[in-house]
């Protein structure tokens, strides 16, 4: 398997190649092709001199003069080039290499070339002057004619050879061969150590998450200032992954802990009055309460296996459905809940005050789960309200929702108890010796069920009152 690095360092090469290879091709072509221009241009240039120059010699007679000769080799010196003069029958009569003696003089020119100048008026190739030259030139011919309407009394032949251009060429490839070469060195160390910073990060966060794998749970990757945008980012995610995960492991070990800590004592409890039944301990005459003690131990931890069913339903669901919401009206569905604690509150002699608009307050929820949310409430506020002191219902209107509120007189929640009253499996009697009949669900299903219908829950301590609040959509 590939790392990041060789990865990213394969493609840059990869790329790097193929464009240094285009642009060598690409130079190699408009290099050759403006040399060739260029060289044609000037051999034209050259050639249309020259044979200015022999017309005006010729008109005196004086073509092989001394002054025709020595101009002729300068001209051929000072451009570089060489130069020959035909005469009309292709003879060679002059030549800039050795004016006074020149082993193309004599030399016979093809004739068929010869015409094609004299009819064309001029020919450019590139390739072997036969009867001249035994190497590739580039070649200019023009023809020489005294006058305008006067015939041509001959033909000059300008060349230079094709390898001085090569020349030129080849010096270019080595320039650019050489600069590539740098440009491969330059790329190579700036994309290693590109690579390497760019894949830092992700062998700290190949790290961290092996550690947390192995049970780190407090393994976090530090973003740096140099991170880049995307890897900031992906840092950020693992360690809110990593928070969310070290959460949830804490939260299913307290989980795993409380539920420990909840059944061990019911049947511890079931198993000795079972075991003192069999084995005779417990007397016959005592049997039938002993008996009854493991049915009411029984029926509360079937109410638990329910509570943890209900709850492990509402928190797979992600939120309650549409088609299992109806319309109701809340002051109903909570005056028939508070009915229900008629003889707990008259046996406690609890004041009950009531209010609730004139009105019916209509809502869009799922009925029995906000009945379970009332009852559990007034459950916890009857239970919790001292004899002879207040419990209050009220049911109000803001907005697009409604507030329905429990309150009850009695001992105020300490402050830092309050912020837990939500979580599961909390009491506020630490030791559970009180409310053995509670499990410490009840206010964790309540906020689980508001939370489920995505409205809000809260609750309020002080001055002797204790008093929670949950929100409900208003329908009209």
């Amino acid at each position: 398997m590939k790392t990041s690095f060789s990865r990213s360092f394969s493609t840059v090469a990869a790329i790097l190649l193929v464009a240094l290879t285009v642009l060598g091709a690409a130079l190699q072509i408009l290099a050759k092709n403006f040399l060739t221009e260029h060289t044609f241009s000037g051999l034209e240039k050259d050639a249309g001199v020259i044979a200015s120059l022999a017309a005006s010699y010729a008109v005196d007679g004086t073509l092989s003069s001394r002054q025709f000769l020595l101009n002729l080799n300068v001209a051929s010196q000072v451009s570089d080039t060489d130069a020959v003069i035909c005469d009309s029958s292709g003879r060679v009569v002059v030549c800039s290499d050795q004016p006074y003696g020149c082993k193309h003089q004599g030399l016979q020119v093809n004739r068929d070339y010869l015409y094609k100048v004299l009819q064309n008026g001029e020919d450019k190739a590139t390739g072997l002057i036969r009867g001249l030259y035994d190497d590739s030139r580039f070649m200019v011919a023009l023809p020489i004619s005294p006058g305008q309407n006067t015939p041509a009394i001959g033909i000059v032949i300008v060349s230079t050879p094709v390898t001085s251009t090569n020349e030129i060429l080849d010096r270019i490839t080595n320039m650019f061969l050489t600069a590539s070469f740098v440009v491969v060195l330059v790329s190579v160390a700036a994309v290693t150590l590109f690579a390497r910073r760019e894949s830092k990060p992700l062998q700290i966060m190949a790290r961290a998450a092996n550690a947390f794998g192995h049970g780190d749970l407090e393994a976090r990757v530090r973003v740096e200032d140099d991170y880049s945008e995307e890897m900031a980012e992906l840092a950020l995610a693992f360690n809110n992954m990593a928070s969310s995960l070290q959460k949830s492991e804490y939260q299913r070990q307290e989980f795993v802990a409380n539920v420990s800590h909840e059944l061990k004592t019911p049947m511890t409890t079931i198993s000795g009055y079972i075991d003192g039944i069999l084995d005779g301990t417990i007397p016959e005459n005592r049997r039938e309460h002993y008996l009854r003690i493991v049915s009411e131990e029984t029926k509360r931890l079937s109410r638990l296996v329910r509570s943890m069913l209900d709850i492990s339903r509402l928190q797979s669901e992600g939120g309650i459905p549409d088609d299992k919401k109806i319309h109701f009206d809340l002051e109903e569905c909570a005056g028939q809940v508070l009915l229900t604690f008629e003889k707990k509150i008259n046996d406690k002699r609890i004041n009950v005050n009531v209010d609730m608009p004139e009105h019916p307050v209509m809502t869009f929820a799922n009925q029995d789960y906000i009945t379970q949310v009332i009852y559990n409430l007034l459950d916890n506020a009857v239970k919790f309200c001292p004899e002879g002191k207040d419990l209050g219902l009220t049911i109000r209107e803001g907005g697009n929702k409604a507030y329905v509120s429990v309150s009850n007189e009695g001992e105020t929640i300490p402050p830092e108890e309050l912020q837990l009253v939500f979580d599961r499996f909390h009491k506020l009697d630490k030791s559970r010796t009180q409310n053995r009949d509670g499990w410490g669900l009840g206010l964790y299903i309540v906020k689980t069920i508001v939370c489920s219908h995505g409205e809000n829950i809260s609750v309020t301590s002080r001055d002797g009152k204790t008093e929670f609040t949950f929100t409900m959509p208003l329908v009209n």
